[in-house]
């Protein structure tokens, strides 16, 4: 069945007989031409990270957006289309820094200004020529290892205009380039996982929310703020999770959410929900501290680890105080660090015991020294519990994250445009360099700094040594390095050091405005496109329409990359012949043979794109009845896990036998490098930075949402009103918080939601540098700023963005206007 979207219907019922009957005569060459356009007035379907959007056109100009799937909890993050498109921020033509091209004679030499210099504009094919030449020297005189094209970021929603993999594709057929390892979401659990559990886990399906509601006695939110982040996906949307979330809140089960902040997610379900305010970055004691209740009460399930696990013996010793530190991890002992009291553990402790158990964890416990622990222990208390694998039970590492826990829908799904094709694959004369460069030099993403600081270095990697390669040119698409990566400063010292750096984005962001060549990218309203639903559910299938024509010259990368394959005579591996409207049939029709052969009755794509609607796939009772790792309980022989026994892995010979200091064979109490156990005098508060209800990450800082929560103009900042108080700090005040790895402005906001020597700012605030000094004040209140850079451990190198001592205090000095959302000089 599909629903059906009133949007200009008669319009492309029109274009839909005139298409047609060319297509049934050409399959590839007529849909660019018809159906490619986008409409001056009416209602256009398209989609975006935060689900389906109804999108009403007047006189070719966007005035509003509103979402196709109805939610029983707004979401803000729908409504602000015209602001992405119409921002004064937009980049409008192709422009170059003007020191660059000053020094394009001693290009060899970088001049030091990136982020500090004016640009000048110039046409596309002066851009191409540009980029061409500079991809050619860089090449011939470094090789592959020279070219970083591991740009990450959350792009744009669709499965054809994935701007980094688009890059990365040009990349592959014409010579080959260095890559990135992991992500910056999970880079601890990811690779913790695969050890302990045979599987990455944290993007694997858990169970069905159906079961959750119909099992569950009690779930536990820890570290996971659902009502902020199921409003986006990977993909797009499916706008389900906040129905689950308002579901759970109705029901009869307990909630708990163990959290340092009083998350949206609490105040959402209000008294329905307990909050157990932990320390940050001590969950591990806390979950050792319940271990050892249940190991002294003998309420632990020796059958299932007996049945299921290895290592139980080592972590129980460990646990009991006969491990490498000696140390009994009693209530006592946990209550000192996490800061919940002894008596509130036990009680924890006999109530998972007591009731089946769902611990819905999210990722951002993990993105802290020794990260890797956090997951693994959550897994050791769920498998002491012995209810991993029964309804409503164990453990789901992503009911946060796109929706997981939404049922899986039987459909056919849409396939992605990849890296290779056959073509490029099997011919390339450059292909073994490729995957030279893709195997032996790609590193951790978020060890960018260190590889621009320290190029032929060695490090540590999940039991094997690598070397930082030396990067001589960067291209960047889809992503926000200046945003995401953490202690900003040092990454602003090391992104100095390449030759050549290019930036392709739709907005002047701060590392747009770090970059020499800058080309201004579409928006995904500004190019056709097609999606899912549901990373996890798969719900929908969504044409992304075109909208309106593009801003300025702004230009697609799949016509910016089919430019240059042609420049490097790879057009054809590049393309497979294929323009955007046939790649868009052939994915469709792709999904479309697999829904047929599980009797999916779906629309010819050209009617599908015609009908200017939203199709719904089928919810399956499999679906529906999901139990996460149940064929395992049932049978561990035949449905083994994917480790080296078979079964969970509570301690791990593998990671054991690597002998690293800082991630052993188990999990383990390792103290962070910074946390409030080490704090003193000069930093005395932890900061940590939980995602906005109003952004998603640094997108649509820009836009009119940033009225509705702005303080003083910057980022808000929470403050415990003990330590507002001791600072002369009052509700509305401009405060500075500041470390010995910058300093940043933000409003303050006193309440209760932290706990005293905490402060929460969220992350997602744009980078603006008052000016290029070591230690530039971040006038718009970005928190990476303060965060530490450093790997997780030897086995991840994940990033540590919850690890950070500040001190805030009244900003006193005069209160400079931000120049975060305005274009650099020399740009209109």
């Amino acid at each position: 069945m599909s629903k059906r979207i009133n949007c200009s219907r008669r319009d492309f019922l029109k274009t839909s007989a005139l298409v047609t009957g060319a297509f049934a005569l050409s399959p590839l060459a007529p849909l660019n031409k018809v159906f490619a356009q986008s409409i001056k007035d009416g209602k256009v379907i398209t989609a975006a990270h935060w689900g389906p959007l109804s999108v009403t056109v007047k006189d070719g100009k966007v005035i509003k957006s509103e979402p196709v799937i109805k939610n029983s909890i707004e979401n803000p993050l729908q409504s602000v289309v015209a602001d992405q498109l119409y921002s004064k921020v937009r980049i409008k033509q192709p422009m170059v820094r003007k020191g660059f091209l000053d020094n394009l004679n001693n290009i060899e030499n970088p001049d030091g200004k990136r982020g500090s210099d004016k640009f000048v504009p110039i046409s596309w094919d002066e851009a191409y020529d540009l980029i061409e030449n500079q991809i050619r020297r860089v090449r011939d005189t470094y090789g592959s290892e020279g070219i970083f094209a591991g740009s990450y970021g959350w792009r744009s929603s669709g499965v054809l205009h994935k701007a980094f993999t688009l890059m990365q594709r040009f990349f592959t057929a014409s010579g080959g380039y260095v890559g990135h390892l992991g992500d910056y979401s999970t880079g601890a659990a990811q690779v913790i996982m695969p050890h302990v559990l045979g599987t990455v886990e944290v993007y694997e399906q858990p169970t069905s929310w159906e079961v959750v509601l119909k099992d569950s006695k009690v779930v536990v939110f820890w570290s996971a703020n659902l009502h902020n982040t199921t409003q986006i996906a990977w993909g797009s949307s499916d706008c389900q999770g906040l129905d689950y979330l308002t579901k759970l809140k109705e029901s009869n089960i307990k909630v708990l959410v163990i959290d340092p902040t009083y998350s949206e997610t609490a105040e959402f379900l209000g008294d329905k929900a307990e909050w157990i305010p932990v320390n940050p970055t001590t969950d591990v004691p806390l979950m050792l501290g319940i271990c050892h209740e249940l190991i002294r009460n003998d309420w632990y399930d020796k059958q299932f680890l007996e049945d299921y696990c290895v290592g139980s013996d080592i972590v129980t010793e460990y646990i009991l105080g006969n491990g490498f530190d000696k140390v009994e991890k009693t209530p006592e002992w946990a209550a000192e660090i996490c800061g919940i009291p002894a008596n509130k553990i036990r009680e924890l402790a006999k109530l998972f015991h007591e009731n089946r158990t769902m611990f819905m964890a999210g990722w951002a416990m993990q993105r802290q020294h020794h990260g890797e622990q956090t997951h693994w222990m959550l897994v050791t208390m769920a498998a002491y519990l012995g209810q991993i694998g029964l309804p409503g039970g164990g453990f789901g590492l992503s009911y946060h994250y796109s929706n997981g826990g939404v049922p899986e829908h039987k459909a056919g799904v849409l396939p992605n445009i990849g890296l290779t094709s056959e073509s490029s694959q099997g011919s390339s004369a450059n292909n073994k360099d490729w995957l030279l460069a893709k195997t032996e030099l790609s590193f951790p993403v978020a060890r960018i700094a260190d590889a621009l600081h320290n190029p032929g270095t060695q490090y540590p990697y999940n039991g094997e040594v690598r070397t930082f390669p030396h990067i001589k040119f960067i291209w960047w698409c889809g992503g926000n390095p200046f945003h995401h990566h953490q202690d900003l400063n040092r990454l602003r010292k090391g992104w100095q050091k390449p030759e050549v750096i290019i930036v392709s984005d739709p907005y002047w962001t701060a590392t747009a405005k770090h970059a020499d060549i800058v080309l201004p990218a579409t928006t995904s309203y500004e190019r056709n496109d097609l999606t899912m639903t549901g990373d996890y559910s798969n719900m929908h299938i969504v044409p992304m329409k075109k909208v309106v024509e593009p801003v300025g010259q702004a230009k697609d990368d799949l016509e910016v990359f089919t430019e240059l394959s042609k420049r490097f005579g790879v057009e054809e591996a590049f393309t497979e012949g294929r323009d955007e409207m046939a790649w868009l049939a052939h994915f469709y029709n792709q999904a479309q043979s697999a829904a047929r052969q599980q009797r999916i009755p779906m629309p010819k794509f050209v009617q599908f794109w015609a009908r200017n609607e939203v199709y719904t796939n089928p919810v399956t009772e499999k679906g529906k009845n999901w139990v996460r790792y149940a064929d395992f309980r049932e049978d561990p022989i035949l449905k083994a896990l994917g480790t080296p026994s078979g079964k969970i892995e509570l301690f791990s010979k593998t990671i054991d036998d690597m002998n690293y200091e800082d991630c052993r064979g188990h999990a383990a109490w390792l103290p962070p490098v910074e946390y409030l156990g080490n704090a003193d005098e000069k930093y005395p508060l932890q900061m940590v930075t939980p995602h906005s209800h109003y952004r998603l990450h640094s997108q649509l800082n820009q836009t009119s949402l940033r009225k509705q929560y702005a303080v003083a103009d910057r980022e808000p900042v929470w403050l415990n009103k003990k330590d507002a108080d001791a600072r002369g700090i009052k509700d509305g005040d401009l405060v500075r918080i500041y470390n010995d790895r910058g300093q940043v402005l933000a409003g303050a906001v006193v309440n209760d939601r932290v706990t005293e020597n905490v402060i929460a700012l969220h992350e997602g605030a744009w980078y603006d540098p008052a000016d290029g000094s070591d230690n530039a004040l971040c006038k718009n209140g970005c928190g990476n700023v303060l965060a530490i850079d450093r790997g997780t451990s030897s086995l991840a190198q994940g990033n540590t963005g919850q690890t950070a001592l500040v001190n805030v205090e009244k900003y006193t000095g005069e209160a400079q206007p931000l120049s975060a959302f305005t274009p650099p000089e020399g740009a209109s």
